[in-house]
């Protein structure tokens, strides 16, 4: 019977909604103030759900100072205190709403689990107001 654990991790960055296929007037329309030149910043909340059986060994599904290991290796410390748009390379060509984050999360962390255990669901929250959560599979962002 398979069992979920959901771990979270916090990071905080800035970024700029501006689409390449949209005109400069379109992409003011489209984001608004979040289209601000210079980016803008949240303090983003990722939680990262996993499946799988129970070990009976150790009676867990996996150790959770492993999963915090992965998620920050293959996540955080790539994009915490950085500007998605210009510094993480993960996310270079791609629009950093949260909804392609999700997607580009899930392709970067669900290799790197160990047997036995797949993810579930990546989700990530940028405000109070705003989340976004994504279920796989994995498949390239442009």
């Amino acid at each position: 019977m398979p069992v979920e654990i959901t771990r979270r991790a916090n990071f905080c960055a800035a970024h700029r909604l501006h689409s390449p296929h949209l005109s400069d007037e379109e992409n003011r329309e489209v984001y608004g103030a979040c289209n601000n030149l210079h980016g803008h910043g949240h303090n983003y909340s990722l939680e990262i759900t996993v499946e799988g059986e129970i070990d009976p060994k150790t009676g867990m599904l996996i150790n959770l100072f492993e999963l915090d290991r992965i998620i920050k290796h293959e996540i955080v410390v790539q994009v915490d205190h950085r500007h998605l748009n210009i510094d993480v390379e993960m996310l270079n060509g791609v629009i950093p709403t949260m909804e392609n984050m999700t997607v580009v999360f899930w392709s970067a962390i669900e290799n790197h689990l160990p047997d036995g255990v797949r993810l579930k669901r990546v989700a990530l929250r940028e405000s109070e107001k705003n989340s976004a959560a994504y279920s796989g599979p994995a498949h390239e962002v442009k």
